[in-house]
């Protein structure tokens, strides 16, 4: 597993949170949030917009580490804890109010990317690093 494929799957998925951040910046109007009729509630359309923000953040700082990717491990690795995290609170909302009802591929997929993806994308960032400082 290279570099420049570690950098290519890296922008690939930054441009997830970079995307779904922008949308989300609409808060409750969202076009997922509008598709299930989510009332309109100030504090929540107010956090929805905050984390939506943030979410946009970490993409863009993904694609800004991209070309230095063997550099910047310690950025690296926080953002996957950024999203490990992300996953264990996804986890947390399936076992106190259950599935959303959206079809359940795309939660199991997100999840997976989450949970055992984000071990995998810093283990395979290290082993660039290491690669590289031993050039």
């Amino acid at each position: 597993m290279s570099r420049l494929a570690l950098q290519r799957v890296t922008t690939g998925l930054a441009l997830i949170p970079i995307g779904t951040g922008v949308l989300g910046l609409l808060g409750l109007r969202d076009p997922l949030y509008v598709r299930f009729g989510v009332i309109p509630n100030t504090v929540l359309d107010s956090n929805l917009r905050f984390f939506s923000g943030f979410w946009l953040g970490g993409g863009l700082a993904m694609l800004w580490l991209v070309p230095r990717i063997e550099k910047e491990g310690a950025l690296f690795r926080a953002l996957w804890c950024m999203i490990f995290l992300g996953g264990i609170g996804r986890v947390a909302s399936l076992a106190a109010v259950g599935l959303p009802p959206v079809p359940l591929g795309p939660v199991l997929g997100v999840l997976l990317l989450e949970l055992v993806g984000a071990p995998i994308f810093v283990a395979w960032q290290r082993r660039v690093e290491r690669e590289h400082a031993a050039r």
